[in-house]
C-alpha cells in the first residue's frame, strides 16, 4: 500500500487510489497528482480547486469529484493536515506532481 493510500483510507475510510481512479474516470497518477495538488491548495490561500486545476491541468470537475469521494472539504482538510505532519510528508508527496 502506498502513503497515499494509507492517507486516503485515514480519511476516507477505504479510498485507495486505484478505487478512485476507477470512480472517478481518472488514472491512477493523475488521481495522485489531483490529491497531492488538493491537499497543498487547501492550506493555500484562495479556492481549492482552482488552485489544485492550475497546478496539475485536470478539470475542476473532476477535482470537485475526489472531493466529493474522500469525504468533502472536512475530509480534505484532514487529509491536509495528514500531508503536513512529521514536516516531510508533504514534500515526498510533492515529488508526485
Amino acid at each position: 500500500m502506498s502513503l497515499l493510500d494509507g492517507i486516503l483510507n485515514q480519511v476516507s475510510g477505504n479510498s485507495t487510489v486505484e478505487n478512485l481512479a476507477a470512480k472517478v474516470g481518472l488514472s491512477p497518477e493523475q488521481v495522485e497528482q489531483a490529491v497531492a495538488a488538493l491537499g497543498q491548495a487547501h492550506a493555500a490561500p484562495g479556492d481549492t480547486v482552482t488552485t489544485a486545476a492550475q497546478q496539475t491541468g485536470l478539470p475542476q470537475d473532476k477535482l470537485q469529484e475526489i472531493i466529493g469521494h474522500i469525504g468533502g472539504e472536512g475530509a480534505l482538510g484532514r487529509f491536509a493536515a495528514l500531508l503536513q505532519q512529521d514536516g516531510g510528508v508533504l514534500g515526498g508527496i510533492r515529488n508526485i506532481l
